[in-house]
């Protein structure tokens, strides 16, 4: 067992996080763990129009906090935003966070940025809120949405 322990500690450095999961993945770990937070780092825009993650049937909100604002300038006050938010759930140092963006490109840079500030372990959701596009240029086939997890229109 530490060996495994020592060889995911290794992959997880190697990374700058502690991996990528899925929707479904995620939305059963928030399930089991109430300490753990979901944070969606997309645009306002974003939130308004696609629509934002419903954790509601778990007794909780997403936090949102942009990792950059509409539409490419860096927040350089992501990681304070997010630490503020964390303050104001009870978050428990120690308990895992997941982060969402669009397709996962965003919330990976996210998770490695929380990690390094000393948060964690974060997680990065694989395929985001509506996958990347594809051949059709279009979204929507893979993610949190397609995987018919619960979300709202705000």
């Amino acid at each position: 067992m530490s060996e495994r322990r020592s060889s995911e500690t290794e992959s997880s450095s190697s990374l700058g996080y502690a991996g990528d999961l899925s929707p479904q993945e995620t939305w059963e770990r928030l399930s089991r763990e109430a300490a753990a937070q979901l944070i969606d780092v997309r645009t306002v825009p974003e939130w308004n129009f696609v629509g934002v993650p419903d954790l509601a049937p778990l007794q909780r909100q997403a936090l949102l906090c942009e990792w950059q604002h509409f539409p490419s300038a860096a927040n350089g006050a992501f990681v304070q935003e997010v630490v503020d938010a964390l303050k104001k759930t009870g978050y428990r140092p120690g308990a895992p966070l997941f982060f969402l963006c669009r397709s996962g490109a965003r919330s990976r840079a996210a998770a490695i940025a929380l990690t390094e500030a000393g948060y964690g372990p974060c997680f990065n959701i694989k395929d985001g809120f509506e996958g990347a596009l594809d051949t059709k240029r279009h979204r929507g086939a893979l993610g949190w949405k397609a995987e018919g997890l619960p979300w709202i229109q705000t």
